[in-house]
């Protein structure tokens, strides 16, 4: 009954290990660098393994019954292209359930899965409170983010509560066939974030915004193709309003409220001091 986190040591992943722990269940982490796993919990099985690349996966799904399974992978973090096998090796090892961590539209492993024999739920969360994690070094090093879009909305959901819901589709009933669309309670603008870290750490920070083709060029020197470029510009700059809804699913399927932004910042205030 051992369950398989893919992309184990990701800041949702490492969440999803823990909640299946807790439940009691075999878990087994899946990771390209197994040296990066040091940090998961005890009594976690770590295997080697990539999605991009099928043929190093076959012993991973062995004896498996439910996958945690990203669309994105790589260090470009690139739509997987791989759906269609790793659909088939799952059906083959026995695997019953899946739920599938989408990374912001349908694409490859979506379609293999909804087209294969598998139990499935889609976990759609519309952007991880964890990302402004990547304004750390800029606020440490000169009190500043600079960033485009300062004044859309994004209903972010706390990666904790992304993990939560996995183990509970995952190790629960009647979740297969639905799309669950995660949120926090509020949708926040980049700049209403950087008030709540600003608060959290006592700092005075600023916003500086940037154009989005200032942010595009910055994307493309940090390596993304433009698939992922052209995503993150529309998905930031006008994104749907499935983006800035804010849902009950986190409070329907756990039982309690998500949590805050302000949680989140207070949490994590030292990366940013």
């Amino acid at each position: 009954m051992t369950y398989l986190v893919t992309g184990a040591t990701g800041r949702a992943g490492r969440h999803v290990v823990s909640e299946l722990l807790a439940r009691g269940v075999p878990v087994r982490a899946l990771t390209r660098d197994p040296a990066r796993a040091t940090g998961l919990p005890a009594g976690v099985e770590v295997v080697a393994g990539d999605l991009t690349d099928p043929a190093t996966l076959p012993a991973a799904f062995e004896g498996v019954v439910g996958v945690h399974l990203l669309t994105a992978a790589g260090d470009d973090y690139a739509t997987l292209r791989t759906g269609p096998e790793i659909v088939a090796l799952a059906e083959q090892a026995g695997v019953r359930r899946l739920a599938v961590l989408w990374n912001g539209k349908a694409g490859p492993v979506e379609e293999a899965v909804r087209a294969g024999r598998l139990e499935w739920t889609m976990l759609q969360p519309v952007d991880f409170m964890s990302n402004t994690l990547h304004w750390a070094e800029s606020i440490r090093a000169a009190g500043e983010v600079r960033e485009p879009f300062a004044d859309v909305r994004s209903a972010v959901v706390d990666e904790a509560d992304v993990g939560a819901v996995a183990a509970e589709v995952l190790t629960g009933d009647g979740h297969a066939g639905q799309a669950y669309t995660l949120t926090g309670p509020q949708a926040l603008t980049p700049r209403q974030r950087l008030a709540t870290v600003a608060a959290a750490t006592g700092r005075e920070l600023r916003f500086v915004e940037l154009t989005e083709e200032q942010a595009r060029a910055r994307w493309r020197q940090a390596g993304y193709d433009e698939e992922l470029i052209d995503l993150l510009a529309s998905w930031q700059g006008d994104p749907p309003p499935v983006a800035y809804t804010v849902t009950d699913t986190v409070q329907r399927l756990l039982g309690r409220p998500p949590r805050t932004f302000a949680d989140w910042a207070r949490a994590h205030a030292e990366a940013f001091r």
